[in-house]
């Protein structure tokens, strides 16, 4: 009865955990990496172990560094059904191949970029074609119904209340006559957040598989009042600058709860009648989804819908599919645009941000969490200039962030759902965490409970029979920042440079110095 550990340790991003017991062998999400290019490069890699092996799959949450690598997995062999609660089956079903088009269509560029250097063309992890095929394979599980997908392994899908249809997963797995109770607990959200219901607590396990995202953070104590009201104020202090309100939102989630959140604000008339863009065709099919089970909202939506009618149709909010709407979105003034990807690594958001940035009446409001290495970051860090499609943008728009949006439960979120559980018998392993979130909330645990906490490496195994590590190779997981962000922040540095310093010696002499160094 083991389990290894081949991802989101020491990052937050590419969830996979595989579990063996007896002769089953099953994994616990597959995610992407996201992040600098030493961490994305991991998704090219082969996986740590054979995907024919795999019986089957579990999925807590549809968001990609989940379930991102599943067409990967069916690529190189995987044949097993793929088990999710409902609504996580149907977001994945436009995740995914949204993922793959992603993808095919960014190595097409690449590619064409290669060939004029002459470096050897690049593949796709995966095609549009794999992400079909993986959609096949999903098996929809009501929330609190009980599965036994193999023998000797029983499995409900509790509500995790980080995004819609997210799960943890509460198993008892048997092997040789000893019974563990294993807890998985995905991506847990916190008390109050739109839409979703809070979620479940679970009164005891032996094992706690647990995430540490804000494992190190307390957000400001905002409830819902303070953040519409935050919300509300950097909508009217843009819009009354002229300029406009870009958020990159993800598709899944957060663009839903900032429509629930705008549709509030308008009709408290707390913000003009605006109109709002979503610009994002994935975000525009991901929100049919959320309209499908309106049985999933918590009381607040609920309500909403009886007085509106309906939480997502109104004459203000303005869907844009086609690439040409899309453009023209750059010429206006005055505009509330959500545009995914919400780290501003990939898609419509870049081209928004690229129109944007340099306008100081404009506003850039970060409403998730921005891993270390993208583009959001940069920009949440105070960069004053980026690189966007290869060219130099300063930034000079006001850039926001409301913290209360966050789909995860915060420090003391998880510290609150954690002081639900009466007993662990064996361990707490910590996951879903860069290192030093994982090292202070394990502290933290500590402080507080008589909890044995383990914090696993990259591709580390456990005897869960026996509660230790068993002894096979790891490897490290790659650093927040690799040398590309250094290269692009060097890039900027020496733009800044050549502009800036009037002397010819000096601007020659120092040149020369690191082209010696390179050519060294």
């Amino acid at each position: 009865m083991n389990i290894s550990f081949y991802g989101a340790v020491g990052s937050v991003t590419g969830s996979c955990y595989l579990v063996q017991n007896g002769k089953n062998k099953f994994l616990v999400d597959c995610g992407m990496f996201q992040g600098c290019k030493e961490l994305k490069a991991l998704n090219y890699s082969e996986f740590a172990f054979d995907p024919r092996e795999i019986d089957f799959v579990l999925v807590t949450h549809a968001h990609i560094d989940h379930t991102g690598l599943l067409p990967k997995l069916v690529k190189k062999g995987f044949k097993g059904p793929i088990y999710a609660t409902e609504a996580t089956c149907d977001l994945m079903s436009f995740l995914l191949p949204d993922s793959a088009s992603i993808q095919e269509s960014e190595v097409l560029q690449k590619n064409r970029r290669n060939e004029r250097k002459g470096v050897e063309a690049l593949t796709p992890i995966y095609t549009l074609e794999d992400a079909q095929k993986t959609i096949k394979l999903f098996r929809q599980i009501k929330t609190g119904n009980s599965i036994q997908p193999c023998e000797n392994l029983t499995v409900v899908f509790r509500n995790a209340g980080h995004i819609f249809g997210s799960a943890f997963l509460d198993m008892t797995l048997v092997e040789k006559g000893i019974s563990k109770k294993v807890v998985f607990s995905g991506d847990l959200g916190g008390k109050g957040h739109p839409i979703v219901q809070d979620p479940e607590n679970v009164a005891s396990a032996d094992v706690l598989v647990l995430e540490t995202t804000y494992g190190n953070r307390v957000r400001p104590n905002d409830d819902k009042e303070d953040r519409l009201q935050k919300l509300a104020a950097v909508l009217k202090k843009t819009l009354a600058r002229g300029g406009n309100l870009i958020i990159p939102s993800f598709a899944v989630e957060r663009t839903q709860d900032l429509l629930h959140d705008l549709m509030i604000l308008m009709a408290r008339k707390s913000i003009p009648q605006t109109d709002i863009t979503v610009d994002s065709p994935l975000a525009i099919n991901l929100t049919n989804v959320f309209k499908k089970y309106p049985e999933l909202y918590d009381e607040e939506a609920t309500s909403l819908i009886k007085s509106l009618g309906n939480l997502f149709d109104n004459p203000r909010v303005k869907m844009t599919r086609s690439a040409d709407e899309s453009r023209a979105l750059n010429e206006v003034k005055g505009a509330v645009i959500l545009s995914s990807s919400g780290m501003c690594d990939a898609g419509r958001i870049k081209h928004h941000l690229k129109h944007n940035l340099w306008r100081r009446d404009s506003t850039i409001l970060f409403v998730g969490f921005q891993a270390e290495g993208t583009l959001g970051r940069l920009l949440m860090d105070g960069a004053k200039s980026v690189r966007i499609h290869g060219e130099e943008i300063k930034v000079e728009a006001e850039i926001a962030e409301i913290p209360g949006y966050s789909g995860h439960a915060d420090q003391k979120g998880l510290l609150d759902w954690l002081s639900t559980v009466k007993t662990i018998g064996d361990k707490i392993f910590l996951v879903h965490g860069e290192d030093d979130a994982r090292l202070e909330f394990s502290k933290k645990v500590l402080e507080t409970r008589a909890f044995s906490v383990v914090i696993p490496k990259l591709n580390e195994t456990y005897d869960l029979t026996k509660a230790v590590a068993v002894d096979v190779p790891t490897v490290e997981t790659p650093p927040k920042t690799d040398s590309y962000n250094l290269y692009a922040s060097l890039v900027l540095k020496l733009s800044d440079f050549m502009r800036s310093e009037r002397d010819e010696g000096k601007r020659k002499s120092i040149l020369e110095k690191l082209a010696s160094l390179i050519s060294n």
